[in-house]
């Protein structure tokens, strides 16, 4: 194994491959250490429980089920999802199952996670496998925590790689899954919005939001029929207050000024205006994707059908080879050619500088164009759409740390920031995310982090869409 190559296992990202089964390895081992020797600590698993054994027990008024820490505010598919947990670890006794239960969601997540980083080949190796290795907080709340976070984080990343195959159906129901698990994918709704409608156009976008919302439908119906106004008020409320005392994000205001209505709406505002700066960008990018999708359809026919005849000639090529050397064997001259070891040694030069040149000919005749890469401009939109919304968010609590940790790689390593300054806001959000309770200063530092990350997309992302028109 060459110096050459174990350096590319960590800097190139053609190579993520297999730096990502080490890391999945690695976070195997290092998930099962946590469950064996840190204590569980018990947030939400209980009430989780609570709400599912109502359920179970026959409540299809979402009005009636709660649990220790208040009323259900999840989805049809939390309910499903989580009484199916309910009997495997014993009405929820079961603890230890339950981590290991979420140890396998977490691997299958990441699995998720390396093949759009494998796909867009944006971020080199090393930086994953510091990033998510060292991350105490996100480690927590997938095996110590056992929030629904991740789950529908899972069925996100599920949808994201449909999308980027083509798969429209399939990444429409996954995506519409995890809405029914958790409502913050909805973040991703804006820049998916006009995905389909760059790529499908109107009628097919049509169809696609149907799909979305015939899989709420029926996850829905059972609370539907019985009481309609209590399932939509608890699952999908838009107007919840959150506790301050949770809050990640914003422990430098006062407690009145965080449940004011006015700073609310203030936050929706900034929002939108937000998604407006952005969006003409996430279009730009879509309508580049389309197009260069477009063309892979038209080429790559034509590109796998010239490998298969340069395929053809070089075996042909191989097989007149292999038959010249059992002629050669066949003569006298070479039977007294190999009874000399030097002779011997000269010949099997030869030999192996024709075989070479051969292999070598049959390499410079395979053509190849990797047309993965055009998932970046997919990716990137997706993301940041949800970061904005992460960033205007009326409260982030811990377990929110999942929603955007996986992505916060793709988003700086989208910047022309240093690798020193992107690590170094790597480590400050994950410091802040670690602080506990939050403090005014890490709330701030949260925030800030956040502003350089999304300036500095804008920038750069200006800057070449500017260039890219004037080539055009």
């Amino acid at each position: 194994m060459s110096f050459t190559f174990i350096k590319g296992l960590f800097l190139n990202p053609a190579k993520l491959s297999i730096t990502a089964f080490i890391i999945i390895i690695a976070e195997l081992v290092l998930n099962i250490l946590i469950v064996e020797r840190v204590p569980y600590t018990e947030i939400d698993w209980k009430a989780y429980m609570q709400e599912c054994e109502g359920f179970l027990n026959g409540t299809l008024d979402y009005s009636q089920l709660r649990g220790d820490t208040g009323p259900l505010v999840y989805p049809a598919g939390f309910v499903y999802i989580y009484s199916m947990f309910y009997f495997l670890t014993n009405q929820g006794q079961n603890i230890k199952l339950a981590q290991y239960i979420f140890i396998g969601i977490y691997l299958l997540q990441l699995h998720f996670v390396f093949e759009i980083y494998k796909k867009t080949r944006k971020v080199p190796p090393y930086v994953l496998l510091i990033t998510i290795l060292t991350s105490y907080r996100i480690h927590s709340i997938h095996v110590l925590r056992l929030f629904n976070d991740p789950i529908a984080v899972l069925f996100l990343y599920i949808a994201l790689n449909y999308f980027i195959e083509s798969k429209w159906n399939l990444g429409s129901i996954f995506y519409s899954l995890g809405v029914s698990i958790k409502m913050n994918i909805l973040l991703y709704a804006p820049a998916l919005f006009f995905f389909y409608l760059v790529n499908l156009g109107l009628k097919d976008t049509i169809k696609q939001i149907f799909l979305c919302g015939l899989i709420q439908l029926i996850l829905g119906l059972p609370f539907l029929l019985v009481a309609p106004i209590s399932y939509l008020r608890g699952s999908f409320d838009i107007g919840r207050v959150f506790n301050h005392t949770w809050t990640v994000n914003y422990r430098f205001l006062d407690v009145k000024v965080f449940e004011n209505t006015y700073f609310h709406i203030t936050l929706l505002a900034i929002h939108i205006l937000l998604l407006m700066i952005f969006l003409p960008m996430c279009i730009q990018y879509f309508k580049s994707y389309c197009r260069l999708r477009y063309v892979q359809k038209q080429v790559q026919p034509q590109i796998d059908a010239k490998n298969v005849e340069n395929k053809r000639k070089a075996k042909m090529m191989k097989e007149k080879l292999k038959v010249q050397e059992n002629e050669e064997k066949l003569t006298k001259d070479q039977e007294e050619f190999l009874n000399s070891f030097e002779s011997m040694l000269q010949k099997t030069s030869n030999t192996n500088a024709k075989k070479k040149k051969v292999a070598d000919e049959s390499e410079k005749l395979h053509y190849s164009i990797n047309f993965d890469i055009i998932s970046q401009l997919f990716i990137l939109p997706m993301f940041l759409t949800n970061f904005i919304g992460v960033v205007c968010a009326r409260s982030l609590h811990y377990q929110f740390y999942s929603w955007y940790f996986h992505s916060l790689p793709y988003l700086l390593w989208s910047t022309n920031l240093s690798v020193i300054v992107r690590f170094l806001i790597l480590a400050l959000i994950e410091f802040c995310w670690n602080t506990y309770p939050s403090t005014n200063a890490t709330s701030a530092m949260l925030h800030v982090c956040h502003l350089i990350i999304l300036y500095n997309i804008y920038k750069k992302t200006s800057t070449e869409l500017k260039v890219a028109s004037k080539v055009e």
